[in-house]
């Protein structure tokens, strides 16, 4: 199963950025994408393959951490 995020990038040096999952925070490749500090992108192998709105990432994030929740709980 693959599995892609969106996460919010936080800085950017050169074809790297620090990444934010909601909480989790990475590096992550952004040689695929134009992409700014500020804005957020779907991270998939650790490479950002899209960039996405930022009500849509918040909604995924929020989705992401219900399952989670109601994973711990069963």
């Amino acid at each position: 199963m693959c599995l892609a995020m969106p996460a919010k990038i936080l800085s950017i040096n050169g074809d790297e950025a620090e990444v934010d999952f909601g909480g989790a925070v990475k590096r992550t490749n952004i040689s695929m994408v134009d992409a700014k500090v500020g804005e957020y992108v779907i991270i998939h192998a650790g490479f950002a393959i899209q960039k996405v709105d930022e009500e849509e990432a918040r909604e995924t994030l929020q989705l992401w951490n219900e399952f989670l929740e109601d994973s711990e709980v069963a």
